[in-house]
């Protein structure tokens, strides 16, 4: 199961220190957030050794939503070198995360 983020500070040292950061921002009273949740824990198992894969509720982190420019759930974004690459919103398939990882990791 793909770890929860605990707070700003956690999110700010684990992102300058990932090559490849991906965060799924999610709620617990999200429907469609069930649906991806399944697919990002597989995208975790799959490429945890060369990628930080976590998630985000952002109901308690509320600031840090609103900075990362989040404004519909579920939003899964992609970090490369601290720098953010792409964001999807929405529920999709699995291959179109692996796909984004896999450029990252490219």
């Amino acid at each position: 199961m793909t770890e929860f983020l605990k707070d700003e500070a956690e999110f700010e040292s684990r992102l300058a220190a990932a090559n490849v950061f991906v965060v799924d921002c999610t709620a617990p009273w999200c429907g469609p957030c069930k649906l991806v949740a399944p697919l990002i824990d597989r995208l975790s198992a799959e490429y945890g050794d060369r990628a930080e894969i976590f998630k985000l509720d952002i109901e308690p982190h509320r600031d840090l939503a609103k900075r990362l420019g989040i404004r519909n759930i579920p939003a899964v974004i992609f970090f490369k070198a601290g720098a953010k690459i792409e964001t999807i919103v929405g529920v999709k398939s699995y291959e179109e995360f692996s796909l984004a990882v896999d450029k990252l990791l490219a």
